[in-house]
């Protein structure tokens, strides 16, 4: 068996000048998830988030939105890509189940932190999700961050650049 040497020698880089270092980026998304707000009393209270995109990607028609989403949709979107796509879908933050209990000392899945941890959550698997290539054509991430309401009975397919 032949001995293998690794090619240890660096690879030739174009020198950088100031508008490569501080220019506008070629390509840039950024998905934000912010100002959580709880609505409803009892049974039917949740929690919306406000999910704010802002990119240059051709791929998107709207280079910049900002919509409203709850918990349930972030599952709908999770499901749809499994089902849809061949990208390997983080998972979401937990449902919390114990804080959905009655006779707690605290506000449960209403606490503070527990929505400031739950939208950390959040916005780190929306940034995971469409960062990657293959989702980035499915239509049902594109509804999910720029419609106004999302139509849960649509007919899944590509997305294609105009």
């Amino acid at each position: 068996m032949a001995d293998t040497i690794a090619d240890t020698r660096r690879l030739f880089t174009k020198p950088q000048n100031l508008n490569d270092a501080y220019g506008p980026p070629s390509n840039f998304l950024e998905i934000d998830v912010s100002n959580p707000e709880t609505i409803g009393v009892g049974r039917g209270r949740y929690t919306t988030y406000e999910v704010r995109l802002k990119t240059n990607l051709p791929i998107f028609k709207l280079k910049e939105s900002c919509v409203r989403r709850r918990y349930s949709d972030f599952e709908w979107l999770r499901a749809e890509l499994e089902r849809e796509s061949k990208v390997v879908v983080p998972p979401l933050p937990g449902k919390a189940l114990i804080r959905q209990l009655p006779f707690r000392g605290d506000d449960g899945i209403f606490d503070d932190s527990f929505i400031e941890e739950r939208r950390q959550g959040l916005e780190q698997f929306l940034n995971k999700v469409a960062g990657h290539p293959l989702a980035q054509n499915e239509r049902c991430l594109h509804m999910f961050l720029q419609e106004e309401s999302v139509d849960k009975n649509y007919t899944p397919s590509k997305v294609r650049q105009a």
